[in-house]
């Protein structure tokens, strides 16, 4: 049923600030790590005391680059810093280093997939820039403390345009942004530690008007599933305004995750003059060809081009592909499989399976997983030989393997006597058995009743104590009840 909401469009801009997994911080050798004691991580540089000087970050640079051209950008061969002045009390200068107004990476583009087909995000800009400390109001009850440890770590800032238009699209934008910088291994986007955290520019209207309404700003999303929510909370907001005949104020919002709704922070007309100039203690520099092409060279296949190669070449179905690619790790030991064996589906069944079973169970990342790639291979070859068959291999030999990693699956198929006996002669035998000890089924099924083949499969298999080759077993079966 049609709505009043049905007739707009709701147009999102998202910025995303990712952290780089740098060792050390933008412009000094602090380290850059996550967590420590409160201001263990800095020195007379992130304090800003008079005298010191920045120095850059040449690592930073090259991460900088790397997600560029993972993204499609134009890269800024001549770059400079740039200074933005304002006071937060968590940064301690008393303005920002960044390159909002000369960005090292222009334009490009983000693929995404929804339920509508793949549509690519346009970009606007990628620029480096220098976190801010952090400011905590729950430590003293009557004061605000400041930590400096994040001040001065590596950023870059991705900026969408405005082309977005729904809670969906942005879900898939950053669940796919996120893969690249994880691929990249240049952050790791994990929201909940702030290393990757996002901002909503939302605004809605009217479907067909090329006019775009007044926006607000969610800030501080710390999770996927919270851009989505709030974006979805707040287009609705939007339009309630619009039809009530008010007029939506430009502000900024944060997002209340306990019950789904977004609150005013404060009221932004105008944009902050912040006074951008080149900052003098930095010298500009180059992104010359050399570290071009050592950045270019560094990259490894991404989620998209692994996915086509497996569907292409390995004639793996598109699901198997996207679910194995959806991160690097799983893709590496499924490649690490596949280096073993040629039986490139039966090593898909086992990733999506078995493996991912164990992985969702403990919450352990597939780095953590006991069982070598060499030994699922081996565990492949044993199915494919007839010697055990896949309902015994993913129960019993697996978790064996799991208490037992280093042994092989032959010497646990052994010990367990689990292995399958493809002796026609035997098999023959145990189908006679059966057939002897059930006339009257016999009798039922050659008069039409095709559907027993089961009761007699399941027959054997007891008689056999689980060892006779199923489609042997079938085959014989099949003969003796013509």
């Amino acid at each position: 049923m049609s709505t009043i909401y049905d007739a707009y469009e709701v147009v999102v801009g998202l910025e995303v600030h990712a952290q780089l997994l740098t060792d050390s911080k933008l412009f000094c050798g602090d380290s850059a790590a996550f967590g420590g004691d409160p201001n263990t991580h800095i020195s007379p540089i992130t304090l800003a005391h008079p005298g010191t000087l920045p120095k850059l970050n040449k690592k930073a640079i090259a991460y900088a680059v790397k997600i560029g051209l993972a993204c499609n950008c134009s890269i800024t061969r001549h770059n400079y810093f740039a200074r933005k002045n304002y006071f937060y009390p968590d940064l301690p200068k008393g303005y920002q280093l960044t390159q909002h107004t000369t960005p090292i990476c222009v334009g490009g583009h983000v693929t995404i997939r929804t339920q509508e087909g793949p549509r690519d995000i346009q970009l606007n800009r990628i620029h480096m820039e220098e976190d801010a400390g952090k400011s905590l109001h729950d430590v003293d009850p009557k004061n605000t403390s400041v930590d400096y440890n994040r001040a001065g770590v590596p950023l870059v800032e991705i900026v969408t345009e405005p082309d977005i238009h729904s809670g969906d699209e942005a879900y898939a934008y950053l669940t796919e942004l996120r893969k690249l910088l994880r691929y990249l291994e240049i952050c790791d986007g994990n929201m909940e530690e702030g290393s990757m955290r996002c901002d909503a520019n939302i605004s809605v209207r009217k479907k067909g008007d090329p006019k775009l309404g007044t926006k607000v700003e969610v800030k501080n999303l710390n999770s996927i599933r919270n851009v989505k929510r709030a974006i979805e909370f707040e287009a609705k907001r939007l339009v309630d305004i619009i039809e009530a005949g008010e007029k939506i104020i430009q502000q900024t919002r944060s997002f209340d995750a306990g019950n789904g709704t977004t609150f005013a922070l404060r009221t932004k007309e105008d944009a902050n003059d912040y006074r951008y100039f080149a900052d003098p203690d930095l010298t500009p520099f180059v992104v010359t060809d050399a570290l071009l092409q050592e950045v270019k060279s560094s990259i490894p296949a991404l989620p998209e081009e692994r996915v086509a190669r497996y569907i292409q070449q390995l004639q793996l179905p598109e699901y198997d592909a996207r679910v194995i690619t959806d991160e690097k790790e799983l893709s590496v030991y499924f490649e690490q499989i596949i280096g073993h064996s040629a039986n490139y589906k039966a090593a898909a069944n086992w990733m999506l399976g078995p493996i991912k079973s164990w992985l969702n169970e403990t919450g352990e990342p597939i780095t953590a997983f006991p069982i070598q790639p060499a030994v699922i291979a081996s565990l492949i070859a044993l199915i494919d030989s007839n010697q055990v068959n896949f309902s015994v291999a993913s129960t019993k030999i697996f978790t064996a393997l799991l208490k037992e990693p280093g042994k092989e699956p032959l010497q646990i198929a052994s010990a367990l006597n689990l292995l399958q006996d493809s002796d026609e002669g035997n098999v023959s035998a145990w189908v006679e058995e059966v057939l002897n000890k059930m006339p009257e089924k016999v009798s039922e099924y050659k008069k039409g009743k095709k559907g027993l083949i089961g009761l007699f499969v399941g027959e054997v298999k007891k008689v056999s104590k689980g060892k006779a080759d199923p489609k042997l077993t079938n085959d014989i079966l099949l003969k003796k009840l013509q």
